[in-house]
């Protein structure tokens, strides 16, 4: 069946980096545009990066854009999410999603990053 296992998170000091990883299984990974978004207490989920199943081009919220970099190994079937200089503020649950068209939409069960200040 269709896993997305995330790993990585932890707590952290602001300035401080973290490496997140998510390992994918049970479905055509290269097919899938992969993605990472966050839900903080009290707030909605909000998309985080995003890289397309063929790997040209990548996109970010403001919010993390020069901190935050999103990758892909389509021969392990893994995707990463490499941040720096974490602030408080990127405190949340963090999220794997793939994603095929407007049907195929599946989720990993999230990990925590806690950033303290």
């Amino acid at each position: 069946q269709v896993q997305l296992v995330e790993s990585g998170g932890g707590l952290v000091q602001a300035g401080g980096s973290l490496t997140l990883s998510c390992a994918a299984s049970g479905f055509p990974f290269s097919a899938y545009v992969m993605s990472w978004y966050r839900q903080a207490p009290g707030k909605e989920r909000e998309l985080v990066a995003t890289i397309p199943s063929v790997i040209d081009t990548t996109n970010y919220a403001d919010s993390v854009k020069g901190r935050f970099t999103i990758s892909r190994d389509n021969g392990q079937n893994m995707v990463y999410l490499q941040m720096n200089s974490l602030k408080p503020e990127d405190t949340a649950v963090y999220f794997c999603n793939a994603r095929r068209g407007y049907a195929l939409d599946f989720w990993g069960q999230g990990t925590q990053v806690t950033v303290s200040s």
